[in-house]
């Protein structure tokens, strides 16, 4: 887990993944593999959270920027 795009950079380049993502939910950051669906459990069941998923070779500001037009275009996601 991260707390930022730069750092979730770091975790995918440490640990080989090819996407960052933050979890709009969880209100984390970090790295995954293509596909790889991050969520929680509750009461035995797992909620898929809402995350915004990219590149790892895009710097954090294109990364950060990425984002902000997202949520631009996405008012109510």
């Amino acid at each position: 887990m991260a707390i930022s795009w730069a750092e979730a950079r770091e975790c995918a380049a440490r640990e080989g993944l090819p996407q960052v993502y933050h979890d709009c939910d969880a209100k984390i950051y970090g790295a995954c593999r293509s596909g790889e669906t991050q969520g929680s459990f509750k009461e035995g069941i797992f909620l898929e959270h809402r995350c915004i998923c990219m590149p790892a070779h895009l710097s954090p500001e294109e990364l950060e920027a990425k984002e902000r037009d997202f949520f631009q275009n996405n008012p109510d996601w």
